[in-house]
């Protein structure tokens, strides 16, 4: 079944800049943008999988969605995971509006034009890349994740490319005690995760009940996923725009410094202080940071900062 609705953005978005985000899975090699993005991933209620071709004639202008459903994918369910995945479900007019508040985030908005944060599809996705990534290179970690998805997940052709998406928890629990990439430890962790995907622990509703915080710490109870990575399925992966937790990237911390003339990466207390004038984006701020701090932007030096 293929349908072809729209998603408007409210505010500036360019599909560009989303295609080419460049983030776990595929941080080892960001995709080149060929005009269109193309995503398939383990559809949120736990039934069915979804391919998707989204395409942008204008920017900021609406985004067309050629959604593929399978295995009893539900469409309204599959779209609204779309629009979560590339923060098409907030206003992006109110994130200008705190740009305007904050030169900095004012001028990285500016050199980075319609750029929002893109998530991981759904946290327990995350939460299993969690799994699969620690203490190993981003590459060759994405080949293990593929290999699950090829073995254990659903096969999509999107716009002349084939995509794989990662399996639903039901068919993660299937592994045995041996796969390629994988030792026993790392497997028995993902079937926590797969049986937390089950329960519905990890669906964004459940998780947005706890609050940022709350689900921090809930995430923090599956197997071998620490505050790290715990913070990855919270900030990266559910959807929070307004979120600070305990435990900030290092990257983001010299970034910030950077950024802002502070002589060395702040205190958490201090970059706590700092996040104040980005609410109620503080997720968008701080994903916005390491992005242009990563990309090596500079601010125009007359910056009052």
């Amino acid at each position: 079944m293929t349908d072809s609705p729209e998603l408007v953005p409210r505010g500036p978005f360019r599909l560009q800049a989303a295609a080419e985000f460049g983030f776990g899975p595929n941080q080892a090699s960001p995709p080149v943008f060929d005009g269109v993005m193309r995503v398939a991933f383990a559809v949120d209620s736990g039934r069915g999988y979804a391919g998707a071709v989204l395409r942008q004639p204008q920017p900021d202008g609406p985004v067309s969605v050629e959604l593929t459903l399978r295995d009893g994918a539900e469409r309204e369910t599959a779209l609204a995971q779309v629009a979560r995945v590339i923060s098409l479900d907030h206003d992006g007019v109110a994130f200008l509006r705190m740009g305007e508040a904050d030169p900095v985030i004012g001028a990285l908005q500016a050199a980075h034009p319609g750029q929002r944060p893109v998530l991981f599809h759904s946290p327990y996705e995350a939460a299993a890349w969690s799994i699969i990534s620690a203490r190993r290179p981003a590459a060759q970690a994405s080949g293990v994740r593929q290999e699950l998805s090829i073995q254990l997940g659903e096969t999509f052709e999107l716009a002349g490319e084939t995509v794989h998406a990662f399996p639903q928890p039901r068919h993660l629990l299937e592994l045995g005690d041996e796969f390629p990439g994988l030792n026993l430890e790392k497997l028995i962790r993902l079937r926590s995760v797969a049986q937390a995907g089950l329960q519905g622990a990890l669906d964004v509703a459940a998780l947005h009940a706890l609050g940022p915080e709350g689900a921090y710490e809930e995430v923090q109870r599956l197997r071998g996923l620490g505050p790290f990575y715990a913070g990855l399925v919270v900030l990266r992966a559910s959807g929070f725009a307004d979120a600070l937790l305990p435990v900030p990237e290092p990257k983001v911390l010299r970034h910030v410094a950077r950024f802002y003339g502070l002589d060395q990466p702040p205190a958490y207390e201090q970059l706590a202080q700092l996040a104040e004038r980005w609410r109620p984006f503080r997720t968008w701020a701080t994903v916005l940071i390491r992005l242009a701090g990563d990309r090596g932007t500079t601010l125009p030096d007359d910056l009052n900062r």
